[in-house]
């Protein structure tokens, strides 16, 4: 068979993030079929893309949704729209079936097999598109197995993840795809997964749903073989895409030591649960070649953080960010404010905390987005936010009881006062263009450290 996978995340801002998850899905095609990778980056245009299937000839479509909205009350926008303008490009393009997944599809495959009319549909992670190809091959018209829809045998099914993939995952990665050179042209980043699962229980992450919560380990030695080859086809700079890089810190520190021995000598980041750290881990990792450290901080209140679900308080934070300055690592840090237990109160303690990280750039998403098969999701409910009825497809937000979203802005713009490093969402417009102009001129990686204060 001759099979398309079409990354449909057109998202720019503030950097184009390279689909990491069809490589998991080809490498999940068993040997004897033909996979190509589709890039709306390199296909913006309908006509382009058309020509491209057309010229292919697929005998099966996969469309990767990766994210429903942009989560940012400050400047909302829903993808949903865009996504149906592709699949109607690729319906008209081809007979071909076609198959949504993705973890934007697992939040809502109910709502988007209807949107889009879809053929088949799969829940989870993406190596379950293998048994799709393997039924289709043998002659199967309407397979059946644990986390596909089938729109022609239960279209109204696949609200639940039937557990993690259980048949382990391994990465095809084409360093001669066009998309791949396009990721390297813009910034020079590429991405590596090195364990999926997330143990926290933080109230808004979707990650438990789409994962599972049991952490499942990339061995530190294959994670740094598959480093060693990105950096080989000309990344610059890595971005590990866990949820959490540290929520095992003996599986990351020991995937340190791997980068260390195969020598790894491009940079590299990744997100961070601003818990509180072993001795010396932070240096450690910085010997590695860590250069960014990400934190989920969310709050610098405790009460907040304790609504929130965090495994951690503002102490915990302090010290952490300490340690990653003085291990020489540049910090950011991500705040979520808005969501439930947060106060004027709080909010003003926050933004005093605030003070004492420094050295730092600072994102303010102000609300908090709710999702399906969230515990927010489910104190919405009981608060009388939302029904059970309520459609979330385009973006709906977790509405404090104690002030609105404007006025938490006010707020952040009043303490701002002009400061570059304190950013409302992703930066926005004017960030992004600072950005594509910084690479052009051969600058690599995420860039924020030319903010910090």
């Amino acid at each position: 068979m001759k099979i398309l996978l079409v990354s449909a995340n057109g998202l720019a801002a503030p950097y184009p993030v390279y689909p990491l998850g069809l490589d998991y899905v080809a490498a999940a095609v068993g040997p004897g079929h033909e996979v190509k990778v589709a890039d709306v980056h390199l296909l913006p245009e309908p006509a382009a893309l058309t020509e491209s299937i057309r010229a292919f000839g697929p005998d099966l479509v996969g469309l990767s949704l990766r994210n429903i909205d942009n989560t940012d009350l400050s400047a909302p926008e829903g993808f949903v729209g865009r996504y149906q303008a592709l699949a109607s490009v690729i319906r008209e393009a081809t007979a071909a079936p076609l198959v949504l997944g993705g973890s934007g599809f697992t939040l809502f495959p109910r709502e988007m097999m209807s949107a889009m009319g879809a053929d088949y549909g799969i829940v989870g992670e993406g190596e379950r598109f293998g048994l799709l190809v393997s039924a289709l091959a043998r002659g199967e018209k309407t397979p059946a197995f644990p986390g596909l829809i089938a729109a022609e045998v239960r279209p109204e099914s696949g609200d639940a993840v039937s557990g993690p993939w259980k048949g382990g995952f391994g990465r095809r990665f084409d360093r001669n795809a066009p998309h791949v050179a396009f990721y390297l042209a813009k910034g020079g980043m590429l991405n590596l997964q090195t364990r999926r699962g997330c143990p926290f229980q933080c109230i808004y992450c979707t990650y438990p749903h789409i994962e599972g919560r049991r952490s499942r380990f990339t061995a530190p030695e294959a994670a740094a073989r598959t480093a060693m080859d990105l950096q080989e086809a000309g990344a610059r700079y890595l971005f590990i895409t866990d949820s959490a890089f540290n929520a095992d810190y003996a599986h990351s520190a020991a995937v340190g030591r791997a980068f260390e021995r195969l020598g790894l000598s491009i940079p590299w980041g990744a997100f961070f649960a601003p818990t509180r750290p072993p001795a010396d881990y932070y240096l450690r990792l910085a010997d590695a070649g860590l250069r960014h450290v990400e934190f989920g901080t969310e709050s610098l209140s405790d009460p907040v953080l304790f609504a929130y679900g965090k495994p951690f308080r503002t102490a915990d934070v302090l010290e952490s960010h300490q340690a990653a300055r003085a291990a020489g690592v540049h910090a950011a840090h991500y705040f979520l404010l808005g969501g439930p237990g947060e106060t004027r109160e709080t909010l003003t303690r926050t933004l005093s905390n605030i003070d004492k990280l420094e050295k730092t750039v600072l994102f303010f998403f102000c609300g908090m987005r709710i999702y399906p098969h969230t515990r927010l999701y489910d104190m919405a409910i009981g608060e009388g936010q939302i029904s059970e009825g309520t459609p979330l497809l385009e973006p709906v937000f977790y509405r404090s009881r104690d002030m609105d979203e404007r006025e938490i802005v006010e707020k952040v713009e009043e303490r701002r006062a002009g400061r570059s490093n304190w950013l409302i969402g992703a930066g926005g417009s004017e960030v992004a263009s600072t950005l594509d102009r910084m690479y052009a001129r051969g600058y690599s990686g995420p860039l924020w450290e030319y903010l910090i204060r």
